[in-house]
């Protein structure tokens, strides 16, 4: 995604017009009397916070050009659900608006397809944690988000892992100016070192502490290389269930093995 461009969708972004905090105040409460032109105004006085936030998504695939339109929806919709009231300065608001509309964006133009319940589902949630953060001041558990949509902790947490964006090993994840660092780089390979066997023993030992299920989970998922899904199958129990049992187990190795 290429943001060293002048003009983005035909509007010249070095050209873009800065509004102070007194014309944006004025031009709101113009808006707030159904002044368009003044709304027309606050928009294009407020495209730059659009582009701030699209450098967020340098790594994306996407045309820089269908981030910015997309940005500008959810610019759209802060400016016509801001409250003023609430003494919140709006780019406060807008940014997240914003980034959840890319987000938003993003997951249904991704290429691992996912089904519309699942992306319903998730949706839902997101805007319900949204709601309750607002609410409470602070992130809402899985169980809250739950109990107020009516729908089980599994199906939720499912939900929201499908519509994960995926993470390239070349994914980098530190620069200093030179060389960058990669994911694939902080993976390592043990296979051919010579203390690989004393940690093979400890490890058989560590898993003969397990109960029978989670030394069945361990085994399927890293010895014999199944995803979560698959186990869940196999020994049908759901996918939330195999990640909170295989936690277990791994945290319990963990202990014995200090």
């Amino acid at each position: 995604m290429a943001l060293n461009k002048v003009e983005i969708c035909g509007v010249n972004t070095a050209k873009l017009p800065l509004l102070t905090n007194k014309e944006k105040d004025e031009l709101f409460k113009k808006i707030l009397e159904g002044d368009l032109e003044a709304r027309e105004a606050y928009i294009r006085g407020n495209l730059r916070l659009v582009l701030s936030v699209i450098q967020r998504f340098n790594n994306s695939n996407e045309y820089v050009d269908d981030l910015f339109q997309v940005g500008c929806i959810g610019l759209i919709k802060a400016i016509d659900n801001f409250d003023i009231s609430h003494n919140v300065k709006f780019s406060t608001y807008a940014v997240p608006m914003i980034i959840g509309e890319i987000r938003r964006y993003l997951r249904d133009n991704n290429s691992i397809r996912v089904s519309r319940s699942l992306r319903d589902t998730a949706y839902k949630a997101l805007q319900v944690k949204e709601q309750l953060t607002r609410k409470h001041s602070k992130e809402p558990t899985v169980s809250e988000i739950s109990s107020e949509l009516g729908i089980s902790k599994e199906e939720i947490v499912f939900a929201l892992d499908a519509i994960q964006d995926p993470v390239s090993l070349h994914e980098p994840v530190y620069n200093d100016g030179g060389d960058s660092l990669y994911i694939m780089d902080q993976i390592g390979d043990k296979k051919n070192k010579e203390e690989n066997w004393v940690e093979s023993i400890s490890l058989n030992e560590a898993m003969k502490k397990l109960s029978q299920r989670e030394y069945h989970i361990l085994m399927l998922r890293f010895f014999e290389g199944k995803t979560q899904m698959e186990v869940a199958n196999e020994i049908d129990i759901s996918q939330a269930q195999v990640s909170r049992l295989e936690k277990t187990a791994i945290r319990n190795m963990k202990k014995y093995l200090r």
